[in-house]
């Protein structure tokens, strides 16, 4: 007897079981909407009555159905169903002018929903509308109501509903009915001339909006054709989670799946347990969830993530255990401090002595340098010339100017090196050149030879200042000009830029004069070696500088001169110096030809010709004017703007510089004395009968050298003060 009860009770529990989940061969969607277990479309489908949904056929497909309102989706995990909910109106009939109601309820009383109070409210829309909600067999229950005011569209504002053309107001807890009710208590019938309906819903707050033109227009009732979104709670009948375990009934049959009691209403709700994930409402709804895969990942950085049935586990490299309540893994404390205390005191040893070391290894590798390029011959020099104005700087010195040779503080790179801007300690503006070569050969009488090019001292040369001798390659520090150079006006950015003809002429004359001063007065006398438009910077009056004289390093030639080392660029080297390997002070007389000839014609030194070749401006200088077709090189702006005189002499002039032989060539002296006496020709035309005159009796020919006033320089120049906002410019 015991036996067939025992029996009986498990087919009970079998049956209950069974009955706990959908039929075979039940829909489990309704067009593109998911209908979940405990929910079905048809009564075997679904855990009861309750919650049974209609799949209608409508003229956008099937749609899912409570009732007559439309589901949108359905969350089991949230224990939620999104509806679509009629929207209660009260419009003006024009035809009769009466106020025409549609007011709408709806109940879920014997139904296991509940309109969701966290997230849905009673939103009223219209000007001089008072709507309320009640339950209309239950008036003595919950009434709420919200009124909504306007005096003219201008006074709306989108997304506010505050109580001007919008309002709401929230609902309580357990609401399953509610009835719509308008009330005019505003008689203003002039608000209807704008405001054709007001409205009065349940609407979701998520998804609500308002809109001015709520107010003018019927959007708001049509965007869902008379609907808007509401969200419905539901739970699984009456009873708590503590009775519902105890009944037969009881909804969460999953092992793995957990009760939680309704927070709107009487009922519960199954949810999976923590590390699991499904439907908890159907026996093997509840699947595990492999937290190894999720993002971010659980474990901490650099642990290994294990996933177990309903959970995981992290483990730790070798050396480290975790920390369960940070979350991550720390290193075994007892085994590092001994490790700690050990490296901390090695390599706090380690490093002293490698300090201690570095230190004095580059201390000696600084004197070396010093040494290696003149160091002590130049401070016996300075010594025994007092008042010299020139500086040794040191290493640190410089890089405290550049904020450590900082890409920032880049002037430009010229072939030798790149120029930095500095700033002093003094707040005095200077150029720093760091070299990249230096001849072995001149390495010893470095120091030396700076101190010569720091006593030029002339108005169109560019002032060297000093200089760097504890480094490998020497590093030069100039003055700082700032205004660019005279390739900027002549083909660079600012050639749109107006600038005369004779402000060009102005220039080119100073540089003569500076380029005349270094091979006539300065002793010993020093060529250039790389005369063109980008060594000639520009200060802040426009007044000449030549730079670059002492760019690189000085070298004695037999003649016991001094010349830069050779950094001459493409299409101003002298033909003859690219035959014999030896420069003179008429290599820069030809390269100083090129200049002029790039403010006649305004053209680059080399011009690309048909077939990739390259052709030298000076070739076609020469070959125009063997032709006498000197108007077809000059720039159309020049010649029509100044004298054929000037122009002619100019050319003239260039002619004699860019002679092959270097012997035809006149000096730097009488080509700078030619374009002063050219410049004063072009302001003062009326003396050009007169210079004529002279040349004639003096036997010369008009293209001669002779000026009328030449210009000298004294033996001892004047000293020009250095401008501390000037900038330098490197080609």
């Amino acid at each position: 007897m015991a036996s067939m009860l025992l029996i009986g009770v498990a087919i009970m529990l079998y049956l209950a079981s069974i009955s706990a989940q959908p039929a075979p061969g039940c829909k489990t969607h309704c067009g593109d909407v998911e209908i979940p277990y405990p929910f079905g479309i048809g009564t075997d489908c679904a855990l009861g009555d309750g919650f049974e949904i209609k799949c209608n056929k409508t003229a956008n497909g099937e749609k899912p159905f409570i009732f007559n309102v439309e589901v949108l989706n359905i969350s089991v995990s949230r224990g939620k169903t999104r509806v679509l909910n009629r929207i209660s109106t009260y419009c003006n009939d024009a035809s009769t002018g009466r106020m025409k109601r549609d007011q709408w309820w709806l109940d879920f009383s014997t139904r296991p929903y509940r309109f969701s109070n966290r997230d849905n409210n009673l939103v009223v829309i219209g000007c001089n509308t008072l709507a309320y909600i009640y339950n209309k067999y239950n008036r003595t229950g919950y009434t709420t109501a919200c009124a909504s005011v306007c005096e003219s569209p201008s006074a709306l504002t989108n997304g506010s509903c505050l109580g001007v053309g919008c309002c709401q107001n929230a609902i309580p807890k357990g609401l399953r009915r509610y009835d719509v009710y308008f009330y005019r208590v505003y008689n203003d019938s002039d608000s209807w001339q704008f405001n054709p309906c007001s409205y009065a819903a349940l609407v979701e707050t998520e998804t609500f909006n308002f809109s001015s033109n709520y107010i003018t227009t019927k959007r708001f009732n049509e965007t869902y054709q008379g609907r808007q979104p509401m969200v419905l709670d539901w739970a699984i009948g009456n009873a708590t989670c503590e009775m519902a375990r105890n009944m037969s009934s009881y909804a969460c049959r999953h092992r793995n799946s957990e009760c939680v009691d309704s927070t709107n209403g009487p009922g519960y709700l199954c949810n999976c347990s923590s590390g699991y994930e499904g439907n908890p409402y159907v026996p093997d709804g509840c699947k595990d969830v492999d937290e190894c895969k999720q993002k971010p990942n659980p474990c901490p950085k650099h642990a290994v993530c294990h996933n177990t049935v309903g959970r995981h586990r992290c483990s730790c490299r070798p050396g480290r255990k975790l920390n369960e309540e940070t979350n991550s893994c720390n290193p075994d404390i007892n085994l590092i401090i001994g490790i700690c205390i050990g490296s901390i005191v090695l390599v706090i040893i380690t490093f002293c002595t490698r300090v201690i070391f570095e230190r004095r290894q580059l201390t000696n590798v600084k004197k070396q340098y010093f040494q290696r390029h003149g160091g002590l011959l130049l401070f016996e020099k300075m010594k025994s010339d007092q008042g010299l104005a020139f500086t040794v700087f040191t290493e640190a010195e410089l890089e405290q100017a550049t904020n450590k040779f900082d890409k920032s503080q880049i002037l430009g790179h010229g072939g030798p090196g790149t120029v930095y801007k500095g700033i002093m300690r003094d707040n005095i503006s200077v150029a720093i050149k760091r070299c990249i070569l230096i001849d072995d050969r001149h390495k010893k009488e470095f120091g030396k030879e700076m101190l010569i090019l720091s006593q030029i001292n002339h108005k169109n040369i560019v002032k060297l200042i000093g200089c760097c001798l504890e480094v490998e390659v020497p590093m030069l520090v100039y003055e700082f000009i700032q205004n660019g150079t005279l390739f900027d006006p002549v083909h660079g950015k600012n050639r749109t830029l107006h600038i005369p003809f004779s402000s060009l002429l102005r220039i080119v004359n100073e540089a003569a004069d500076g380029l005349a001063f270094l091979h006539s007065y300065a002793n010993p006398p020093i060529i250039h070696g790389d005369v063109k438009t980008s060594n000639i910077l520009l200060d802040e009056n426009h007044m000449a500088k030549v730079s670059d004289f002492g760019a690189s390093i000085l070298a004695p030639t037999v003649e016991a001169q001094f010349v830069t080392m050779v950094q001459g660029t493409c299409g101003y080297l002298d033909p003859e110096y690219m035959q014999t390997c030896q420069l003179t002070d008429k290599s820069d007389v030809y390269s100083f030809g090129v200049v002029i000839l790039e403010i006649l014609t305004g053209q680059m030194p080399l011009k690309l010709e048909s077939n990739d070749t390259q052709r030298s401006l000076s070739s076609n200088f020469l070959l125009a004017m063997k032709e006498n077709n000197l108007d077809a090189m000059l720039d159309s702006q020049i010649k029509e703007h100044e004298s054929k005189e000037l122009l002619r002499g100019l050319a003239e002039l260039a002619k004699h510089c860019l002679d092959m032989c270097s012997d035809n060539r006149p000096s730097m002296k009488e080509v700078s004395e030619e374009l002063s006496r050219l410049r004063k020709l072009s302001k003062h035309p009326w003396l050009h009968r007169g210079i004529e005159t002279e040349s004639f009796l003096a036997g010369q020919s008009t293209s001669s050298f002779g000026i009328e006033e030449s210009t000298e320089y004294p033996g001892k120049v004047e000293e020009m003060p250095m401008n501390q906002s000037s900038s330098y410019y490197v080609r």
